[in-house]
């Protein structure tokens, strides 16, 4: 071990020098006034020194005092040694910084034995120094990869339930999102969600439901237009056994009480049967209800959140509608614009969704054309999000590019020549006519036709199903039909 060692009397220092390097084995230094030390210990900082106390200029107590302020002091320990055996000394030498003393005439047994102990203690301060710095490592890391776990796994459920991979690009959709975070705060308002066909009514129902994506408790959807009005009744509030022919033996809980401290989301709750629609505002005004055949009053603990492509307001004046059960659900509101009006948006939506499936696909494309993505702008979307992310998926699917150019999406405009976007917001599209229909030059997708057709007609008539129906010549079912598929 390196070892300073410092004494005015030179007798003293080549005594006490002499036995640590012949007897002991240490590598030792030797200075004869506290400046010259401290210059030495400086330049080249040891593990231990050992001083006399009483020498001119700098003494040995002040010299403790600079090698403990120093950045390598916390490493090096101190013996002080005094010709005057008080307690003073003492007392002055630790308060220093000393790790012990020694007095004159040196015992060289007990110095031996010091600088054993100063050994001992350097070897586990360091052991504890490596130690601490390797469990902070080790926690660190720990820390930070449980972190990234949490992230991981945080964000695959946020993609699973439906609000990891959503695009806010508009100042109207930000405004409804900070809505939609400041309704998930409480969870005993019911909301209606109005929008027409497509805009994302449900994205923004799961919005309220998880918030941040931190929720696990269930969110429950129902589609009103896909359950017979004979079945709506045991769908939403369950049946007791033997409630019906055919029942089963021990009955089955309804959605409501699947949606048990969570959300219950009426999909197209304008669709509810007249007949059901009574029932409906009795389990919200009461908070509870009972199953079909049963007595048992089930208390609910549930969000509703209920979502409509047509104004309820509307069909409460067309008598469609209860009005009680209306102003019941408007409580909290959300009103969805359609994509036409935030075309601000279109663009970097179908960059979300190119990459998105891009990446699904296997495919090359990274960006849009200028000219592709003005024509995404100026058509009128009458199916809004979901049929521009449908229309990015089959680009992707049948073009393997870098960029979406102009050809890629000639499906949105073929046949109509030069157009405007006001003339495709007021026609829908070009005209529809007997005698005047342009065929495309490669095939004919009749099925998207067929599609495209029944969303412009929805449009023209905001979502009305049965004025739709009419204007297309088929049954209410009909259309409802065309609609699922």
């Amino acid at each position: 071990m390196k070892i300073l060692l410092i004494d005015d009397d030179p007798l003293s220092l080549k005594a006490i020098s002499g036995f640590l390097t012949h007897q002991l084995g240490h590598d030792v230094s030797e200075c004869e006034d506290g400046s010259a030390a401290l210059k030495a210990y400086t330049d080249n900082p040891v593990p231990l020194v050992i001083s006399d106390i009483r020498m001119p200029g700098v003494d040995g107590i002040e010299l403790t005092g600079y090698i403990k302020k120093s950045p390598a002091g916390r490493f090096t320990d101190i013996i002080l040694i005094t010709g005057y055996g008080n307690m003073d000394s003492a007392i002055r030498a630790l308060r220093a910084g000393a790790y012990d003393y020694l007095l004159k005439p040196i015992d060289v047994e007990e110095l031996a034995a010091i600088v054993s102990r100063v050994e001992e203690h350097l070897s586990l301060l360091k052991e504890n120094i490596d130690l601490r710095f390797h469990f902070e490592s080790k926690v660190n890391q720990a820390t930070s990869e449980v972190r990234e776990k949490y992230e991981r796994i945080q964000s695959a459920y946020s993609k699973i339930v439906g609000v990891g991979n959503i695009g806010i690009f508009s100042e109207k959709m930000r405004r409804i999102r900070d809505v939609a975070e400041k309704l998930h705060q409480d969870r005993s308002l019911p909301i209606l969600i109005e929008g027409e066909t497509g805009t994302g009514k449900e994205v923004i129902a799961r919005i309220i439901h998880y918030g941040q994506g931190d929720i696990t408790t269930p969110f429950v959807s129902i589609n009103c237009t896909a359950i017979p009005t004979n079945l709506f009744e045991t769908e939403l509030f369950g049946y007791e056994e033997g409630a019906f022919t055919d029942a089963r033996k021990k009955g089955a809980i309804g959605k409501f009480e699947l949606a048990q401290g969570g959300t219950i989301f009426l999909d197209e709750i304008g669709d509810l049967p007249l007949e059901i629609q009574p029932k409906l505002l009795r389990v919200l005004e009461e908070r509870a209800l009972y199953r079909v055949g049963g007595l048992k009053k089930i208390s609910l603990d549930i969000r509703v959140i209920c979502a409509a492509n047509q104004s309820l307001l509307q069909k409460v004046k067309e008598g469609k509608f209860r009005q009680d059960l209306f102003y019941r659900l408007n409580v909290g509101y959300v009103n969805i614009p359609p994509l036409r009006e935030r075309k601000e948006a279109i663009a970097s939506l179908a960059r979300m969704f190119l990459l998105r499936y891009a990446e699904k696909k296997s495919r090359r494309f990274q960006c849009l054309h200028p000219e592709a993505a003005t024509i995404l702008e100026k058509y009128p979307w009458p199916g809004n999000i979901r049929e521009l992310q449908n229309t990015i998926e089959r680009v992707v699917l049948l073009y393997d590019d870098l960029e979406v150019r102009p050809e890629h999406i000639r499906f949105l405009t073929q046949g109509c020549g030069d157009f405007s976007g006001q003339e495709l917001e007021e026609l829908g599209g070009c005209p529809l006519e007997p005698g005047n229909i342009k065929l495309p030059a490669d095939k004919l997708d009749l099925k998207l036709l067929e599609q495209e057709i029944v969303n412009k007609t929805l449009l023209k008539f905001s979502g009305n199903k049965t004025r739709a129906a009419e204007y297309l010549g088929l049954t209410r079912s009909a259309l409802r039909s065309k609609l699922k598929e």
